[in-house]
């Protein structure tokens, strides 16, 4: 199977019913669904659908799969069609705006991955480009994907606009190789970083004579994380103050928020062997250290999840913490959402521990909302993860075989309370409710081998979380009511009130122990409450129970709390 025997086309409608449209492809099924999601969520587009084109090496001709559709693909609706976003690129120049080395980055993911380099760095090294053009078809497949989806959106025939991609490309090539010829490409290891920033920071191409320096000098890396360290090496070595200082850092940004958001880059970085939990923890700490380490300290979860970085990943998260990196940062972020907002399980084949990770992730990155990520994009992308949480799949792995009922509806709780969005609690709040409302429940909790006292402490206990877990009041109301119920029965049959009431304690024993029962704290709210308070009343009204109130000062204030929280207060 050759290199180009697969590849992934994602088709956009940019209004409902408007025929189908190839936006792109790309050789990544992965960078595919990502770019279809990003344009939905952009709202550039209607719909989009995103296809595996397979080539048949009998026939050559390509057989198309759906593997995702999303808006309205098939709905007609009057609405004027959106500009085009971006402006066709049309000068050398234009090639090096962060938008056209994205899209160089999509267009030619491969080719860049099997060389170890950026797009930041192909169009600052001659070597490359004459490597990439001596690769035969990888560029002129690259310009064909390009070139159909922008004609199509251009009303300009596809070879006119492979033409004039033709003319830009060559019109950049020699120009790189013109001032390889002329010897403007600095040697940062002669002269310096500062030197050569303070050199050219006046000059009108500043920034590609200084990005043909920083190229040059981290193109003998052999390594992801060794390019990382030659661009902190130069981070270190930029001038102290002015322009100078301000051309250096933005222009180590390009090449390293480049390097941060693939793949391998980062995996090279933070350690391979994770899982993507793991890796999702490790970049929020790179990506906000001080914030997380901060949290660490009064969180014992956050710590548990919280991978240690290795010393070049505490470096670089030095710089990220600053207001000089920002680019860099937000690159990272937007890593970070990509993935929580994808379909892959944070903890595959462990479902507890992928609650856990996605509530010590939700803490971190609220915690650096702001500096980090805008809050409304973090809650966002949490929304989304929580519905892969409250899928049949994924509760049927979460709680197991081997749980008790009652293990189940505190695992659900538990679930209920580290998702957000109000679709998500609802689902999950139908999970708790058929468990608690379950015979295997019923059955469980009214006929254990506890005694009845525990086992309406634990029904009062569940009774308390499940008011607490997020969910609005018609959700959690119906599973308060069937505890209570529960709690009810076990209490009549046990006669549990009456035999407290009657039992040869002390009065003010009794009455404590009877508030308790009728506060909904050691059973729960409902039948067994009622008549927990119905017997304590007969207990306050007591002479014998004044007279000991009257001889124990120092308790009435705590009885006035039970009497309060039982509802018995005048």
């Amino acid at each position: 199977m050759t290199g180009h025997s697969v590849h992934f086309e994602v088709y956009v409608r940019k209004i409902a019913g408007a025929p189908w449209t190839l936006h792109a492809a790309v050789e990544s099924r992965a960078g595919a669904v990502d770019l279809g999601n990003e344009l939905m969520k952009e709202g550039r587009v209607a719909a989009v659908q995103v296809t595996k084109e397979t080539l048949d090496e009998e026939t050559r001709e390509y057989r198309a799969v759906v593997i995702l559709k999303l808006g309205a693909a098939d709905t007609a609706a009057k609405s004027k069609p959106q500009s085009e976003a971006q402006p066709l690129c049309v000068t050398p120049q234009d090639l090096y705006t962060v938008h056209a080395r994205e899209r160089i980055g999509r267009l030619l993911e491969g080719w860049l991955e099997r060389n170890n380099a950026t797009p930041f760095e192909l169009l600052h090294r001659p070597d490359l480009v004459e490597k990439l053009e001596a690769s035969g078809t990888d560029l002129q497949h690259a310009i064909q994907k390009i070139a159909i989806p922008e004609a199509h959106a251009r009303n300009m025939s596809v070879h006119e606009l492979i033409r004039v991609f033709h003319t830009l490309i060559e019109r950049a090539v020699e120009r790189l190789m013109k001032d390889q010829r002329k010897g403007s490409i600095p040697n940062l290891d002669k002269e310096g970083f500062a030197a050569a920033a303070e050199r050219v920071a006046a000059d009108p191409e500043r920034s590609y004579l200084l990005g043909l320096g920083v190229a040059a000098s981290i193109a003998p890396a052999a390594s992801w994380s060794d390019k990382v360290t030659r661009l902190m090496d130069l981070a270190d070595a930029a001038p102290k103050s002015g322009p100078a200082r301000s051309l250096a850092l933005n222009l180590l940004q390009q090449p390293l928020a480049e390097i941060l958001e693939t793949k391998p880059g980062m995996v090279d970085i933070m350690g391979k062997g994770r899982d993507l939990g793991a890796n999702l923890a490790a970049m929020t700490r790179l990506a906000a250290y001080a914030s997380v380490d901060r949290l660490i300290q009064v969180e014992s979860s956050v710590a548990k999840v919280m991978p240690e970085l290795s010393p070049l990943a505490r470096r670089l998260a030095g710089w990220l913490d600053s207001d000089t990196f920002q680019d860099t940062r937000a690159a990272v972020g937007r890593r970070i959402l990509r993935e929580l907002t994808g379909p892959r399980r944070l903890r595959p084949g462990d479902a507890p521990g992928e609650i856990d990770v996605l509530r010590a992730l939700g803490m971190s990155l609220t915690a650096s909302a702001g500096k980090l990520l805008p809050i409304e994009e973090v809650q966002a992308a949490f929304t989304a993860r929580s519905k892969t949480l409250v899928t049949g799949d994924f509760v049927e792995a979460y709680l197991g075989r081997a749980m008790s009922s009652r293990e189940e509806v505190e695992s659900l709780i538990w679930l209920t309370e580290n998702i957000i969005g109000a679709a998500n609690k609802r689902q999950a709040g139908g999970w708790l409710k058929s468990v608690v409302n379950s015979l295997r429940f019923e059955k469980e909790l009214t006929g254990g081998d506890e005694s009845p006292a525990v086992r309406l402490s634990v029904l009062a206990g569940l009774q308390r979380s499940a008011a607490r877990c997020g969910l609005v009041a018609a959700d959690f109301e119906p599973i308060q009511e069937k505890i209570g119920e529960l709690g009810g029965e076990i209490e009549g049959r046990a006669r549990l009130a009456q035999s407290v009431a009657r039992a040869n304690a002390p009065v003010l024993h009794r009455l404590t122990l009877l508030l308790k029962l009728a506060a909904g704290e050691s059973a729960p709210l409902g039948p067994a409450a009622n008549r927990a308070k119905s017997e304590a009343l007969k207990l306050v009204r007591m002479d014998e129970t004044r007279a000991e109130l009257a001889a124990a000062p120092q308790q009435v204030e705590a009885f006035r709390d039970l009497i309060q929280q039982a509802g018995l207060a005048a």
